[in-house]
């Protein structure tokens, strides 16, 4: 059985026209190859941590990290990736494996 994967996208935006051109056409291409946004979230203030904040936050569910993995290197998108690159910066793409609570984290640490 496969499992899902969040993909966590921190960013700023660097030129909004290009970000726009990605925007227009990546909600569908995420949804047809397994994506489904699960949040959008605009930079309100840094509580804690090292890392310099980013303004936009935009969290990812795929089914799998295959459909992730598809979406990247999918030949179909090979012209829509470069606009997410030209359009934004300081960009941070984790990937996080789906837990239904802390214990596999927490027993890993004893």
């Amino acid at each position: 059985m496969t499992q899902p994967v969040y993909a966590l996208n921190l960013f700023n935006v660097r030129d909004k026209a290009e970000y726009l051109a990605y925007s227009r056409r990546s909600a569908q291409a995420v949804a047809e190859r397994g994506g489904r946004v699960v949040a959008l979230g605009k930079f309100r203030e840094q509580v804690a941590g090292d890392e310099t904040p980013r303004r936009v936050m935009i969290l990812v569910e795929w089914r799998s990290l295959e459909a992730f993995r598809h979406y990247c290197d999918d030949p179909e998108l090979a012209d829509l990736h470069p606009h997410r690159e030209n359009g934004t910066a300081d960009y941070i793409w984790q990937l996080f494996d789906r837990l239904e609570d802390l214990r596999p984290i927490l027993k890993a640490a004893s």
